[in-house]
């Protein structure tokens, strides 16, 4: 299943030539991945009460074209991979209005209790699973 999440590029996103500094996509994601997570039942605050955390373990992106202030851009996300403890989202954001790739990435997650020890969603929470295992097939 693909999720699009729209948002406008901010000012203050944006460096001198009013170009998206690099670093803001990697918020954009981060939005992305969490209007994902809501949308197919699994919000971060939810998750968090359980004792689950999904921390950012790598990301791997390529900046095709620039976005800039007051663009509208749309993030494609979508589950790439998962094993139960591994969780690897693919994006690709492009801009509303020409349908121009602007970057492709993707970030590698896993599941771990408060004290950052990997676990089994499999195992501990098996619900859970069930609906990333659906989502993603």
């Amino acid at each position: 299943m693909e999720h699009i999440y729209k948002r406008k590029v901010n000012y203050y996103e944006t460096d001198a030539m009013q170009i998206v500094h690099h670093s803001n996509y990697i918020r954009f994601l981060e939005e992305a991945r969490i209007s994902f997570m809501d949308k197919i039942g699994l919000p971060y605050k939810k998750i968090e009460e359980e004792g689950i955390l999904i921390p950012v373990i790598g990301i791997n992106c390529t900046y095709k074209n620039p976005a800039k202030f007051d663009d509208v851009l749309e993030i494609k996300v979508k589950i790439k991979e998962y094993t139960g403890v591994k969780l690897i989202m693919e994006y690709e954001i492009i801009k509303s209005n020409t349908q121009e790739i602007i970057f492709i990435g993707e970030t590698k997650h896993c599941f771990t209790n408060n004290e950052m020890k990997p676990i089994s969603l499999k195992r501990l929470e098996p619900d859970m699973h069930k609906i990333l295992e659906e989502v993603m097939n």
